[in-house]
């Protein structure tokens, strides 16, 4: 399957996060940051556009694409959640399809940073500066 460089980065992705840890024996389970879908659409003048969401809250995203290879997203998610500003800052390129490789999906890898601090839910705070890595597929 060849990847269309006019629409590259376009579509519903599902989106999921790890917090970063180099410890193997940490439990799988706990180094999830964050899930959910990704909309993005990207434009002729290089701007990209969408939403990350799931049930009860929505971040609005606003960034750019650059082509190349492998190509290059890198943008913002910004809005209410829970009464609360959440800011998200997300670099990511577009992975490259492998030769002779099959059943290929579209896949996005990156870094996801919270750009702010915000509640964290539990009475505490979600601090800034957090850097994770997040992956996302494309949905049929």
């Amino acid at each position: 399957m060849k990847q269309n460089a006019k629409n590259l980065g376009s579509g519903i992705w599902t989106y999921r996060s790890l917090l970063n840890s180099p410890d193997l024996t940490v439990d799988f389970n706990s180094l999830e940051f964050g899930r959910g879908n990704l909309s993005i659409e990207t434009h002729s003048d290089g701007s990209l556009t969408g939403k990350i969401y799931d049930t009860g809250w929505e971040l609005v995203l606003k960034g750019s694409i650059q082509n190349g290879n492998p190509a290059t997203l890198w943008f913002e998610g910004k809005g209410i959640v829970n009464g609360s500003l959440w800011i998200y800052d997300y670099l990511c390129y577009v992975t490259p399809f492998i030769p002779n490789g099959e059943n290929q999906i579209p896949t996005l890898v990156g870094t996801v940073t919270r750009a702010i601090s915000h509640p964290d839910g539990q009475g505490g705070t979600s601090p800034a500066g957090v850097v994770c890595s997040f992956y996302a597929v494309q949905q049929p």
